[in-house]
């Protein structure tokens, strides 16, 4: 069910929604929390914050992309050229997470430039 986003999120709304936006952060710590960690956050406040749900489904998507892309640089790296793409990704997934981070704190919700939307 798509809840539509209330004009101004609460607080605590505002905090989930920059908690799923950087427990991302994760997958660079551990290697398994670039997806795990969004999701987590969406699945524990979908269905009672309207906004930690939105903001929860666009990282979700948005990590799912940046893995996917992170696989086709993997392939790439055969002939080279993939290394340094996997590092310009990295660095476009941080500054995304962390403007995605900040508007989410102003109750905006941001959009990625780029996102594949498989969980609507």
């Amino acid at each position: 069910m798509n809840q539509p986003v209330p004009a101004s999120p609460t607080s605590e709304e505002r905090n989930w929604a920059v908690g799923a936006h950087l427990s991302a952060l994760l997958g660079f710590f551990t290697g398994i929390g670039i997806i795990l960690g969004p999701l987590i956050v969406w699945l524990i406040k979908k269905d009672e914050m309207p906004f930690v749900n939105d903001q929860g489904k666009e990282a979700i998507n948005f990590q799912i992309t940046v893995f996917l892309a992170a696989i086709v640089c993997v392939v790439l790296m055969l002939v080279a050229v993939g290394f340094l793409l996997l590092l310009l990704l990295s660095l476009a997934d941080l500054v995304f997470m962390i403007i995605a981070a900040v508007k989410a704190s102003e109750g905006v919700p941001y959009r990625y430039p780029v996102n594949l939307r498989l969980i609507k």
